[in-house]
């Protein structure tokens, strides 16, 4: 039954229950509808709704002045506008009204002043309004208004896609004088690749021959060079103020009023022109230029997805592998802003494997200007002293040039700036790593480009620079020998000194770049070993140097030989370390095998080069020296080279003077001496280090001295001296051997 009556029907109390959700549903939905009616009610009587009703209906031609109407809806959007900021809507309407002068030019100025957004700006409405430019009504002091009003409110319209497809309109209007400096500063936010044209780079250059070199031109003739480097040949000057000038500080204060008391953050870009500086905090300085921009494509992703795309072009953010690379080297797309090369081994192999001349110059120029702008014509005093990102910029920097093996053209002209204002001190390990990559500078510009203001830093500056300097030095000699090794062509004499450039320089004139840098070395470490005392740590770094030019011959192939100062040779012949010595006798070893193989070069071919007698007068002077003072006890000899008065050696009352530097007084082998007597006779009280002379033990101590590691000095007594051993006690018959 019970069954019978559920299939019946519903009982009496659920269509009550029904019946009173229905009821309860009505009501809802009418106090929803009423309140809605209510609200639109309230919304047509809000003094604001009318007055922008009012502005979007009034009908051209009526009347200004004596209106009374007018002014109450101007003051009331004011009023709005300078407290919450103007919605989308009502900046479209406003801009509408004013633009269009529908009640002359009167209103149009003050309405461009109250435009202050509350949240973003429609791109249509700014571009009607950039239409209304052409109507040839507005006075131009309203359109400078106008355009200083979008490059301030730039970044909060809502897109961009639609200002940059009437490019070509905007750009005609740089022609107005007034407006041009304006104008330029807005085509520069809009300017893409695709943007720059022949004729508009004309247009601009012809304008610059009439106005002057104008900072505004310059800067968009800037950007161009970026993006088409082949369509701009003007030399554009480094030294430029960074961005354009900020003219509407008064607009940016009262949005950023509004975006506060909103609760909402203005989200306006790093452009230098929209930075309001604050005077309390005037050395704070964010260095924008020192941030490498983000590996992003350039093409238009629509265009790409069409079939009638000739070619597909594949951005380098999208290869992950040398393999991809390889796979798609023909229709690689360069990115957008060629400094994110420098953060990305890949796009650089790339880059040194197509050797595209037009992204060099891209590259190039971007990185000068940022190393201008941020180390020599910035105004934060010694911010850079403490910048991490100058830092990271300038180690960023050098691992490039370290992984594509050479410098950029940019970085050296900056270098020869910067040398004149640098303390030796500011980012020292990177600024001499960036100069030890500075590609052969002729003889006639080295004195005065580094060399004058590297000698003043020299002779200022702690030990510490000073070995970092002659460091530097050592690794430009080596990229420099490097570079003639490899591009030096077997049929001419001409070599090319930079892979990525035209520049050549006879084999003269790279033998005389090199000679002035090895002779300017040479004044450097003398001078610089007296400075410091003969400092054992700078002459390690001297004697680097001289072990890469004893074997510029036969290591490098530079028909050239140049022999080390006095104040270099005695210093090291003199060390107190054994080291130094043992480095000498192994350069000494080198420059003899070097001269060797020139000498018999010179015998066998008549195109051999020549080397002076000077030369070889100067190396066997030095062989003589060496053996008579390590070998022959022949010290402070006459012709010796280092001579010292007869009374004054009296007077320092030391027993045998002639015997202090060979190899058993030598300061720096004595200890091995008293080891090795030691070990001999051990049970001797009195020591006698002359009895290590005698035949027998002497064989035995240059074998024990070679065992200890001086391989240098094992090679240059093999080569140059040669000994018999007599009946007696003593060496025998000890001489030079053949000179060269």
């Amino acid at each position: 039954m019970a069954a019978q009556q559920n299939l019946a029907g519903p009982s009496d109390s659920d269509t009550s229950s029904v019946s009173d959700q229905s009821v309860s549903s009505r009501s809802v939905n009418r106090s929803l509808r009423v309140a809605e009616k209510e609200r639109r009610k309230n919304k047509a009587g809000d003094p604001y709704v009318v007055a922008l009703k009012y502005f979007s209906d009034v009908e051209a031609g009526t009347p200004v002045y004596g209106n009374d109407e007018v002014e109450k809806n101007m003051v009331l959007v004011e009023k709005v506008a300078y407290s919450k900021g103007l919605s989308p809507e009502a900046i479209s309407v406003m801009l509408e009204f004013g633009m269009s002068l529908r009640m002359g030019t009167s209103l149009c100025a003050r309405v461009l002043k109250c435009l202050i957004p509350a949240s973003v700006v429609p791109q249509e409405a700014v571009v009607r309004a950039v239409v209304w430019l052409g109507v040839g009504k507005l006075p131009i002091s309203t359109q400078v208004l106008f355009i200083k009003w979008v490059l301030t409110i730039f970044d909060l319209i809502d897109a961009k896609d639609q200002l940059r497809a009437i490019y070509g309109f905007i750009f005609s209007f740089v022609t107005e004088e007034n407006l041009c400096p304006f104008i330029c500063h807005l085509l520069y936010l809009l300017t893409r690749k695709e943007s720059v044209r022949v004729f508009r780079v004309r247009k601009l250059l012809e304008l610059q021959s009439k106005l002057g070199r104008q900072p505004f031109l310059l800067h968009l003739l800037s950007l161009y060079k970026v993006f088409c480097p082949e369509l701009v040949t003007l030399s554009i000057p480094s030294r430029m103020k960074s961005g354009f000038r900020n003219h509407n500080s008064t607009w940016k204060s009262a949005l950023i009023g509004v975006q506060k008391r909103n609760g909402s953050q203005v989200a306006l870009s790093n452009n230098p022109a929209f930075t309001i500086k604050d005077k309390t905090n005037s050395r704070k300085r964010k260095h924008y230029h020192l941030e490498l921009p983000a590996l992003s494509s350039v093409v238009n992703k629509e265009a790409q997805t069409e079939p009638s795309s000739s070619r597909k072009l594949l951005p380098l953010v999208q290869l992950h592998s040398f393999a991809q690379l390889l796979e798609n080297m023909h229709r690689i797309e360069l990115p957008a802003q060629m400094g994110s090369l420098l953060g990305s081994s890949l796009p650089l192999q790339y880059l040194d494997f197509v050797q595209d001349e037009s992204a060099l110059l891209r590259l190039n120029f971007w990185l000068g200007y940022a190393l201008h702008e941020e180390f020599l014509f910035c105004g934060d005093g010694g911010a850079l002293q403490t910048s991490e990102e100058a830092l990271q910029f300038l180690n960023k920097l050098l691992s490039t040039q370290h992984f594509l093996q050479e410098g950029f053209s940019s970085s050296e002209a900056f270098l020869y700036k910067f040398l004149a204002v640098w303390d030796g001190s500011l980012l020292r390990p990177q600024i001499l790593g960036l100069l030890s990559n500075v590609p052969v500078v002729p003889s006639s510009q080295i004195g005065r480009l580094l060399f004058e203001p590297l000698m003043q830093l020299f002779f200022t500056s702690s030990m510490f620079f000073k070995c970092g300097l002659m460091e530097c030095l050592n690794n430009m000699l080596l990229k420099w020998l490097t570079w003639h090794s490899v591009y030096a062509l077997e049929d001419d004499l001409d070599i090319s000194l930079n892979s990525h450039t035209s520049i050549n320089m006879t084999l003269s004139g790279f033998k005389d770049s090199v000679m002035e840098l090895v002779d300017f070395a040479g004044r450097l470490s003398s001078v610089g070993l007296q400075l410091e005392g003969c400092h054992s740590l700078f002459l390690s770094f001297v004697l680097d140097f001289y072990e890469t030019v004893c074997d510029m011959f036969l290591k490098y192939g530079l028909p050239l030989v140049v022999m080390p100062p006095p104040g270099v040779f005695y210093p090291a012949m003199c060390a107190t370390d054994p080291v130094s010595v043992d480095r000498l006798a192994y350069i000494m070893y080198r420059y003899k095998v070097n001269l060797t193989s020139a000498k018999s070069q010179e015998k066998l071919t008549e195109q051999a080069f020549h080397i002076s007698r000077e030369t070889f007068r100067e190396f066997n002077h030095y062989i003589v020296v060496m053996v008579n003072c390590l070998w022959n006890s022949k010290m402070f000899q006459p012709g010796m080279g280092v001579q010292l008065g007869e009374e004054l050696l009296l007077k320092s009352n030391v027993p045998q003077y002639w015997t202090s530097f060979d190899l058993i007084h030598h300061p720096a082998f004595m200890s091995y001496a008293v080891d090795f007597h030691q070990k001999c006779w051990p049970g001797t009280k009195d020591m006698d280090l002359n009895s290590i002379k005698h035949s027998k033990p002497w064989s035995w101590y240059l074998e024990y001295l070679f065992t200890q590691g001086y391989d240098g000095l094992k090679q240059f007594v093999q080569s140059n001296i040669s000994w018999q051993l007599t009946a007696g006690d003593g060496r025998g018959d000890s001489r030079s051997t053949q000179q060269t």
